[in-house]
């Protein structure tokens, strides 16, 4: 099978003209083309009253050696790759030795917990929040009532942070393995669309995500995984051997058992503070990472559509229009659009008492009124918050109180109209642009509730997305406040068998350990990390 790339064709082209545009770019007789499969579609709008559609393929040709010979040396033309996943071990039939311990529910955690139960290895998953159903009513507590439940919430419960959001599944990381594959395709067998095996930038949305957490729960508890949902752990048990190795010796949970184990994926999320803090006193190895710190921005859909799309906009094969922007302002920061969610909603994503965060959601369908990304502004541990591995942690505490406060200390969000903004002056009404934040919007003065130099980097950068985008710098569009959790804040070091630098047995992995940068990065390192795990429990040999 060959593997054809970068093939390009109007928007409006038929399933014939794809084949024969295939056989053309390969230089075969239309009769010579047996079967051709799309492996990825995007689009180019560079050109919007031109906007074209760009393919690779997997194509079945009658004479496979023959074209492979004829287009020796062009990239766009190679055998097909191997993607279908291959274990790494497998535990013995009727394995009875140690099971793994994954803290941690989201997708990191999902994944490492379905990988080690389908090697055999029956993991035990502890989940300090709900499972899904539970926790997407204390969800909706916070958005319809403002009532928070500090261990059920946006953040906390089966399915992660990733549950409310775009449901984003593509990444930059480097993936030669194909675990990416993996990932998707187990979504799919979960009742994802079909379609996130071949879009350019596939997405699932909050809805389908909810049950397709449910369905992978069912199937690594049908292989033997375990759950335990409401069940914090407090305390990590750590001793020193002889020669002067710390291992991993059990968890201390928060029913008040104590689970011995010495093999243990953390995967627990970039808010899991109180982890990281008494992970930090029990001195396993943790250092300040860089974050950012901003706003969300919201725009009207049709707006980011039109800007994009030109005379195509509303194509249902294009969708709902998306953007990335970046830019270097004069004082050093750059800022840049973050978790961008088309036809979406701006979401109260707090998960400690006090404090107002904000991120984006969207469903499948992105048929909602409004756009919007995070605008945020880099953060770094030698300029920022320097001195103390943890120091991250309070920076973004002092901005989500202050936002706390500013949007009237009822977990509304502080709002402000982007003209308001750059004129350095507080909002009192809307204009155009309708915020979707629930439990609601306090107009105000943003600047009131971040940093200095981020304010004055955004001021800098919004006409500069203006020019990019137009109407993104609208004087009505609104910005909301604050967008705190971009990353974690913190990396617990690794080394290249991904146990804990100094603590043996404790594998730190996904988002909030700092290695995973969204849904499928951060499944990607679960898989990883259970893999690893896995070969420390089960040697190839015993595994064959």
């Amino acid at each position: 099978m060959l593997r054809l790339t970068d093939l390009a064709l109007p928007l409006d082209h038929t399933p014939a003209d794809l084949d024969a545009a295939v056989a053309s770019r390969l230089e075969i007789a239309p009769t010579d083309l047996e079967r051709v499969t799309v492996v990825r579609r995007g689009n180019d709008a560079r050109r919007k009253n031109a906007i074209k559609l760009i393919y690779s393929l997997d194509v079945e040709v009658r004479d496979e050696p023959d074209v492979l010979a004829r287009f020796a040396g062009d990239q766009h033309v190679r055998p097909a790759p191997d993607t279908a996943y291959k274990f790494v071990t497998r535990a013995p039939e009727g394995y009875a030795g140690p099971r793994p311990v994954v803290i941690g529910a989201g997708p990191c955690g999902l994944l490492a917990a379905l990988v080690l139960a389908q090697m055999g290895l029956r993991p035990i998953i502890i989940e300090r929040g709900k499972a899904v159903r539970e926790r997407t009513q204390d969800t909706w507590g916070l958005w319809r009532r403002s009532e928070l439940n500090p261990e059920s919430n946006v953040q906390f419960g089966e399915g992660g942070a990733g549950t409310f959001s775009d449901g984003k599944l593509y990444s930059r990381i480097k993936d030669s393995r194909h675990l990416g594959r993996k990932v998707l395709t187990e979504f799919v067998k979960a009742g994802a669309p079909d379609d996130i095996l071949t879009e350019a930038h596939p997405h699932i949305g909050t809805f389908r995500l909810v049950t397709m957490v449910m369905s992978m729960r069912e199937t690594i508890e049908a292989l033997g995984g375990e759950y335990r949902f409401s069940t914090r752990v407090d305390d990590f048990a750590i001793e020193e051997d002889a020669d002067g190795t710390r291992r991993l010796k059990g968890l201390h949970l928060s029913d008040g058992e104590f689970l011995e184990t010495g093999h243990v994926i953390m995967a627990v999320g970039h808010s899991a503070r109180d982890t990281f803090e008494v992970l930090h006193e029990r001195g396993v190895h943790v250092e300040a990472k860089p974050f950012a710190i901003g706003v969300r921005i919201e725009h009207p859909q049709s707006w980011i559509d039109k800007a994009r799309f030109g005379p195509c906009a509303g194509n249902p094969i294009l969708g709902a229009a998306s953007y990335a922007t970046s830019y270097q302002a004069g004082n050093g920061r750059t800022v840049y659009s973050f978790c961008m969610c088309p036809g979406g909603r701006v979401v109260a994503s707090s998960s400690e008492e006090g404090g107002v965060v904000t991120n984006g959601m969207s469903q499948y369908s992105r048929a909602e009124f409004n756009a919007n990304s995070g605008l945020v502004v880099d953060i770094t541990p030698e300029r920022d918050f320097p001195g103390h591995p943890l120091a991250g942690i309070a920076l973004q505490r002092k901005f989500e109180k202050l936002a706390f406060t500013a949007g009237g200390s009822t977990y509304k969000a502080p709002g402000q109209k982007l003209g308001d903004f750059l004129a350095g002056r507080a909002s009192t009404e809307l204009g155009e642009v309708i915020p979707s934040y629930q439990p609601g919007v306090h107009l105000t003065d943003l600047a009131q509730c971040l940093p200095d130099y981020v304010v004055e980097a955004i001021r800098e950068a919004l006409p500069v997305f203006g020019r990019q985008v137009p109407g993104y710098d609208h004087p009505d569009v609104v910005m909301t406040g604050v967008e705190t959790r971009t990353s974690s804040p913190v990396r617990f070091t690794r080394g290249r068998d991904f146990q804990s630098l100094n603590t043996r047995g404790l594998y730190p992995a996904g988002e909030g350990a700092g290695y995973a940068g969204g849904i499928l990065s951060a499944a990607v390192d679960g898989i990883r990390v259970a893999e690893a795990l896995a070969l420390d429990l089960v040697p190839v040999e015993a595994g064959a």
